[in-house]
């Protein structure tokens, strides 16, 4: 069955409702988690204004990755299952792109990841790393839907 599950994580309710569901899935499994967590470093300003400031916020943006990492390590390891982590800079990619290459690189046999859900226009302006995963993973793809994302869709 499954044995080793890639978890995408970048902080948000969605991504932790995913994780709460990885983490049950592998320790009735008796699997492992890779949490995955991609340093988006998108940046709008002048030019001249950028070196400096872009040195500033990817350091920034790291260290934010790290320490969610490292809470949601915490996390994992507390439930009993054994856990690893990867901290990944997308660089002209999209946070789904990497998912679906750390899941061919490191063989997993499933990913879990948080959805809010999105639809429409919503989805079209924001675009959605998860349907990217679910379209292109090589393994399959559990997606754990948002659940107040969910009730406003319902309502």
């Amino acid at each position: 069955m499954y044995r080793r599950i890639l978890v995408p994580v970048d902080g948000s309710a969605a991504a932790s409702q995913g994780l709460n569901e990885a983490i049950e899935l592998a320790s009735s499994l008796k699997a492992r988690i890779r949490l995955l967590h991609v340093v988006e470093p998108i940046v709008m300003m002048p030019a001249e204004a950028m070196a400096g400031a872009i040195v500033d916020l990817a350091d920034g943006l790291r260290k934010a990755g790290a320490e969610l990492l490292e809470e949601c390590e915490k996390k994992v390891a507390k439930a009993g299952v054994e856990v690893e982590h990867a901290l990944i800079e997308a660089i002209g990619r999209s946070a789904g792109e990497c998912a679906v290459k750390e899941a061919e690189e490191t063989k997993a046999d499933l990913i879990v990841c948080g959805t809010h859900g999105r639809r429409g226009v919503r989805r079209l302006l924001m675009g959605s790393d998860a349907e990217y995963i679910v379209r292109r993973a090589p393994v399959p793809v559990l997606l754990v839907r948002h659940q107040e994302s969910a009730a406003k869709a319902a309502a």
